[in-house]
């Protein structure tokens, strides 16, 4: 058995060259169409996010591919010479890379401790090479147990319960605590730059379908709302915007206030409103949040929840990673001894031939033995060979805890004339 990982994260890899190895949807299925030719017989899974571009292979008979293979096949896909990426990749094998995949799945590796999107990208990652007939017994194996062990962290912690980032506690923390649900609100996206997109992707995951996107650059507006499904309107048309909204999202660039406590009040919002202001300067009159009913949150609010969740998260860490080796440790156990199998089946097999011989020339020459007799003689003779075959079959076991043990199979093999 040999299970790898050959990839590249934001650890110690640029985003740059992480964004030339990035795989579209389609690109990862031509690409495992591609990896089939090349490596058959390997199972493979391709992960590609913002963060991370990972290869997870497995083979259990023929030669595993080599780092420097991995690494010349993602590079000639994209049209990169293999020198300007192998340097930049890391490659763990066996228990190494089941515990990175299982630290991966649980999100425990990403760049935002805890964050949720991770598991359901490790997910598709594997449906899409289960569909593309790239996946057999081992990485059905591994990946099956990597999302077990990210159930486990996810229920037994509170690390995916503890969101460490402005957007997120914005959503989770301060507009769940007013909306029940986010289906049949309108929400309204001032602004167009990273925070306001990463805002609106949490959204999206809470259930937002309606979204208005307004911004001082219309076409920036347009792409931003054309992403996520929803409207562009254009800078003037921000009253209006903030007439039919139920959820605000505001992080501009803006020098002073967009909307002032005058300029709110001649507005007839609906209520109860949420504003989320994440700008620097705000965005909003803090006096706005003084009215009935219109929940004004500013990003001071936002990051000292973020310090306090950052805290307690870090708390619940080794819990998880405590999961993380319990998971890891069962899961090459079970390798382990799906390695040993066959051997010990051989083992028996062998033995039982010798035993048949000898009990029917035993047999035949006491034809007065009655059927109790006869049993008993069996059953003997069974327990005999179940004591003889006890030794070696223990050792195996027990050195089959730490690994394969290639030394003792080697042995058994020679000393009872093991075939295969």
């Amino acid at each position: 058995m040999l299970v790898q990982v050959v990839g590249c994260s934001h650890h110690g890899t640029s985003i740059e060259l992480r964004e030339r190895l990035a795989f579209s949807p389609e690109q990862m299925r031509e690409a495992l169409d591609h990896w089939r030719r090349v490596f058959p017989g390997v199972e493979a899974v391709l992960l590609s996010t913002c963060n991370r571009v990972e290869i997870y292979a497995a083979t259990e008979s023929r030669p595993e591919p080599s780092l420097d293979q991995v690494a010349t096949f993602l590079a000639r896909f994209h049209g990169l010479e293999p020198a300007e990426v192998v340097e930049h990749l890391y490659r763990h094998t066996d228990e190494a890379a089941v515990r990175h995949l299982f630290t991966v799945a649980a999100s425990l590796d990403s760049m935002v401790l805890g964050e949720s999107q991770i598991l359901a990208q490790v997910k598709d990652a594997y449906q899409t090479a289960t569909e593309q007939d790239n996946t057999g017994p081992l990485l059905h194996a591994a990946f099956q147990s990597a999302l077990r062990s990210a159930k486990r962290v996810a229920q037994e912690t509170t690390i995916r319960r503890r969101h460490v980032s402005v957007p997120s506690v914005a959503v989770a923390d301060f507009a769940r605590a007013v909306f029940e649900r986010f289906d049949d609100k309108q929400s309204l996206v001032i602004g167009a730059g990273e925070m306001a997109e990463e805002t609106l992707r949490y959204l999206r995951d809470e259930g937002v379908r309606r979204v208005t996107v307004v911004n001082r650059s219309f076409p920036r507006a347009v792409e931003l709302a054309e992403r996520w499904g929803g409207q562009a309107l254009p800078w003037e048309e921000l009253p209006q915007a903030m007439a039919d909204a139920d959820l605000v999202v505001s992080a501009t660039g803006a020098d002073e206030p967009v909307i002032s406590d005058e300029r709110f009040a001649a507005i007839e919002t609906r209520r109860p409103l949420v504003i989320l202001d994440l700008a620097v300067p705000r965005d909003f009159d803090p006096a706005i949040g003084r009215r009935a009913d219109v929940y004004l949150y500013s990003i001071d609010d936002l990051q000292a929840v973020c310090l306090e969740n950052r805290r307690r998260r870090d708390k619940e860490l080794p819990a998880a990673t405590r999961i993380i080796e319990q998971e890891t440790a069962r899961f090459m156990a079970e390798m382990y001894h799906r390695a040993i199998g066959p051997v010990i089946e051989r083992l028996r097999l062998g033995w039982q031939k010798p035993k048949e011989d000898e009990l029917e020339r035993l047999l035949s020459r006491l034809p007065e033995l009655d059927d109790r007799a006869r049993e008993e003689v069996r059953r003997s003779f069974d327990r005999l060979v179940n004591k003889l075959l006890h030794p070696p079959l223990e050792s195996l076991r027990d050195e089959s805890r730490e690994g394969v043990p290639r030394g003792l199979l080697d042995a058994l093999a020679r000393l009872f004339q093991l075939k295969d």
